[in-house]
């Protein structure tokens, strides 16, 4: 199957090896936790999470997850996320080191604050 075929999250994650498989879902209840009001859904063919805007995508690679929370997300934690690979706005944690589940729940509470607080500026 591939990556794109995916309907939905359980889908996507089906497509990787085990080991890696459950790591992604421990990334996908991580987020769920963090930010309990979004929705999940497929998105540029990665699993993608919706709270009165985007909030955060997450993607399987060969090598690493990619975790892509805007360039804010990544910006006001990019001393913390400076020990990984990173661009503008995604970064990616090789599959031989575990993901710092502590610091992704950080980055999306502050997505969640963000949105809540851009939403509140448009109702003004």
């Amino acid at each position: 199957m591939n990556k794109s075929a995916a309907k939905n999250v359980d889908e996507y994650i089906a497509q990787f090896p085990p080991n890696v498989q459950a790591t992604l879902n421990q990334l996908r209840q991580t987020i769920k936790a963090a930010a309990p009001k979004a929705e999940e859904q497929i998105s540029y063919m990665m699993p993608a999470y919706r709270y009165k805007g985007v909030l955060v995508y997450f993607g399987g690679f060969k090598n690493h997850i990619g975790v892509f929370a805007a360039p804010t997300g990544h910006e006001a934690f990019k001393k913390e996320l400076s020990i990984y690979k990173s661009g503008k706005g995604s970064v990616q944690f090789p599959f031989d080191k575990p993901l710092p589940f502590k610091l992704i729940t950080q980055i999306v509470k502050f997505r969640v604050k963000q949105n809540e607080e851009k939403a509140a500026e448009k109702k003004r």
